[in-house]
């Protein structure tokens, strides 16, 4: 059997260069000497990786501060146009591409909607490569300074194989959707590139967690309700995936055995009750109706509605029952509820999803949770799938495309 893998002076070189761009930037900027009792690295350790990174381009001074009777100090962070990001968010009704600097700022942006309103995985690869090319042309930023591509889709995501990612889409039609391999055999700069494919949920969760309503939390549940409803389980402070990549499919357990059919095609699913399309089913049960042409609008609509206010009530308690859930089952500190339709009932329904939330779940646990919403908006899904490459990039200490990064979900 063969022993332990032997460290090398090149792995601890890679370590110490991920530890030092990993505190620049989440906690940066930060100075040399602020760095050394972060990472408890050696000065002449913090000045040598330091130096490198420097020198590579990826790090750079942004100012300084005064030190107690010494010179100032001056502070160091990670250059944001040093490298540039994409995240693609596969929605329910178009396909966003997103161009972002290091410091995920967004820099250009191509949106086109999915044709006759249906997941064919053929036209969702092709307005991927075409809206890759829109954004790096718009922003003017060559192809050789990508570090990779992050896309989330609907459904479970598998990237075990030989192909690379594949999707399980049940409520969308793709059954082992081989779209890591489609995207490459699509379009020579994805076909080099490293690709990144997760489910839009955990994506958005990535996001949260680093950036809005989840920082600073190690045990968490980022919810997403949008047409469909999924969920990102963090538990001490990493996603929790299960033995397939599939924990998380918060939306299709069952909260009313034999209730409404759902989209996957079982009956009763918390998806059938408070996802945006199922809302909007049972408005129009109601005798609603709407004029806005898309999901997003009618249920603004909805909303105004004097009409629907028993609706809602009733949608604020399925989806407090569904959040008891997640308290009793995974004891988070927190629950952050995302996603567009999330976003959009949230100020009207937060408060009564609380109580209803409060009633059902066990009171010990609940008593630990605080319940909020998302803090990073609608594009949140693409923000996550921009972090996947990101966090690879941090992880191999700044790898780069001519140091092959491995593809797939992380």
């Amino acid at each position: 059997m063969a022993g332990p893998r032997r460290r090398t002076v090149r792995d601890l070189r890679r370590n110490n260069r991920a530890t030092v761009l990993g505190k620049l930037y989440f906690e940066g900027p930060l100075s040399r000497q602020e760095l050394g009792p972060m990472t408890a690295l050696s000065s002449g350790s913090i000045s040598n990786v330091v130096a490198e990174l420097v020198a590579d381009g990826l790090v750079e001074e942004a100012g300084s501060v005064e030190s107690d009777g010494g010179r100032p100090r001056t502070l160091l962070r990670v250059a944001p146009g040093s490298g540039h990001l994409v995240g693609v968010d596969v929605g329910e009704t178009r396909v966003l591409v997103e161009l972002f600097d290091l410091s995920l700022s967004e820099l250009a942006r191509a949106e086109a909607p999915l044709p006759d309103g249906k997941y064919d995985a053929q036209a969702v690869v092709r307005i991927v490569a075409t809206g890759l090319a829109q954004v790096l042309a718009e922003a003017g930023v060559a192809p050789a300074s990508l570090i990779g591509v992050g896309i989330g889709v609907p459904g479970i995501v598998d990237a075990s194989g030989p192909e690379g990612a594949v999707v399980h889409g049940q409520t969308i039609g793709w059954d082992a959707v081989p779209l890591e391999a489609m995207l490459r055999a699509e379009d020579r700069l994805l076909a080099e590139l490293p690709l990144f494919v997760d489910n839009g949920a955990k994506t958005l969760g990535r996001a949260e967690m680093w950036f809005g309503a989840g920082r600073g939390a190690r045990n968490a549940v980022i919810a997403l309700i949008g047409v469909g409803v999924g969920a990102c389980v963090i538990a001490d402070g990493v996603p929790y995936r299960g033995s397939s990549s599939s924990a998380g499919e918060w939306g299709h357990t069952v909260l009313q055995v034999g209730g409404r059919e759902c989209r996957c095609g079982a009956r009763g699913c918390l998806e059938a009750y408070v996802g945006a399309q199922a809302l909007l089913e049972r408005w129009r049960e109601a005798g609603g109706s709407w004029e806005s042409p898309d999901e997003e609008g009618a249920l603004a609509e909805l909303l105004d509605d004097p009409l629907a206010a028993g609706l809602l009530d009733e949608t604020a308690e399925f989806l407090g029952a569904g959040i008891a859930d997640l308290v009793n089952l995974f004891n988070p500190e927190r629950i952050v509820v995302g996603g567009w339709a999330g976003l959009l009932l949230g100020p009207r329904l937060i408060e009564p999803v609380r109580r209803a939330a409060a009633a059902y779940a066990l009171r010990h646990p609940f008593a630990q949770t605080t319940v909020e919403l998302g803090r990073l908006g609608t594009d949140a899904v693409t923000v996550g799938a921009a972090t996947l490459p990101l966090a690879k990039f941090l992880e191999t200490g700044g790898g780069t495309r001519r140091e092959p990064i491995v593809s797939g979900a992380s």
